[in-house]
């Protein structure tokens, strides 16, 4: 199974000049993003090229949301789709698949299809097939079991994303135009954007009855990522978009590569309608006896020198995994925790995930300390 991507890196595009007269620099790296990165990309000749876009959407009121990814993965002949509902009292409703497609011409493969109606401004995600009705969440821990010990019911969605902010992130790529080299594996080109959600969520009662229909009116983040990804390319991460209204929100992440560098922060703060820069960000957790995650601190400094910290509590938890075998025969497992997640700062009470990915290593998270 697979999740969405981790935090981006700068803000969108940037200038390419240096201070000594206005000369160019031609090795400085600047992030660049243009209307047409919206729409899919001729995939490089990477055998592991990733195109993905990933949307959520959240109602602090009726504490429900939902998050939805595809990830095309045209070189190996398949889509990775993702649908995640988490319902009212803690019930979620899950898909996942690796649809087959031939082309990247566009975002739509298992029932789930993302369109962008105006780059950066707005987009929509559709789905009409088929979710595993959860009970219990942390059954997904099985993928195998789960979904054949739980119902099947229908769905489907039409929501509608549009920006409340500016967008972040995007290709770094030399100021003279030459691509930068993907060194870790995880992607070359990445960005986000907080939006306003609206639309509707409807998931089948398995005895027939009226089912549970979510009317949205709320708010969520939106990222895009394209080039090579392999989900072990990390050793942990952790991810946290959080939306507390159209002019205060946030993402934090902290991601972990190994070795002996110290993790990579990034984020950034929305204020107003504008995005400020995280320079520097921590998040520290508590645990539950599987190792997944229940409440949370972060703080984070922006570059204006604003500091803020940041409480989370898990409202809803699903636990992901995916799996992948080396050239060498070497098998490899990535868990990833998916929680929608109740946030407070600044006297503001707030909704989004925390997402936290680690590699797992002698039957544990890697990034979890062992109890």
């Amino acid at each position: 199974m697979s999740t969405p991507d981790p935090g981006p890196s700068d803000p969108s595009t940037t200038s390419a000049t240096v201070a000594d007269g206005g000369a160019e620099d031609p090795d400085r790296i600047v992030t660049v993003l243009e209307p047409a990165d919206e729409y899919t990309h001729t995939p490089d000749a990477a055998e592991n090229y990733n195109e993905s876009m990933y949307l959520n959407a959240f109602d602090l009121g009726s504490q429900t949301g939902a998050w939805f990814r595809l990830g095309n993965r045209v070189n190996e002949g398949h889509a990775e789709m993702t649908v995640c509902i988490y319902l009212p009292g803690g019930r979620v409703a899950f898909m996942y698949d690796r649809p087959k497609i031939t082309t990247n011409d566009a975002m739509d493969a298992g029932g789930l299809t993302i369109t962008v109606v105006e780059p950066f401004e707005h987009l929509t995600v559709r789905y009409s097939g088929k979710v595993c009705l959860l009970d219990d969440p942390s059954e997904m821990a099985d993928p195998r079991s789960a979904f054949r010990s739980n119902p099947m019911v229908g769905c489907t969605v039409e929501l509608d994303h549009r920006g409340v902010s500016p967008m972040y992130g995007g290709k770094p790529q030399h100021a003279d135009g030459r691509e930068v080299e993907s060194v870790n594996g995880f992607a070359k080109a990445h960005y986000e954007q907080h939006c306003a959600v609206t639309g509707t969520i409807t998931v089948d009662d398995p005895d027939g009855g009226t089912g549970t229909v979510m009317e949205i009116d709320g708010l969520g983040l939106r990222d895009k990522s394209w080039g090579p990804r392999y989900w072990q390319a990390v050793t942990w991460y952790r991810w946290l978009p959080m939306m507390f209204g159209d002019d205060f929100a946030m993402m934090l992440s902290v991601v972990d590569r190994g070795g002996d560098r110290s993790p990579a922060t990034s984020g950034m703060v929305l204020v107003g309608d504008e995005y400020v820069k995280v320079v520097d960000c921590r998040v520290e957790a508590d645990y539950d006896e599987r190792g997944e995650q229940t409440t949370m601190r972060a703080w984070a400094r922006t570059e204006d020198d604003r500091e803020y910290e940041v409480t989370g509590e898990v409202l809803s938890m699903i636990p992901l995994r995916n799996r992948r075998t080396t050239p060498d025969g070497e098998e490899l497992t990535t868990r990833i925790t998916e929680a929608m997640t109740r946030y407070e700062c600044d006297g503001r009470v707030g909704i989004g995930m925390s997402e936290f990915l680690d590699q797992v290593v002698d039957g544990w998270p890697i990034g979890v300390p062992r109890p």
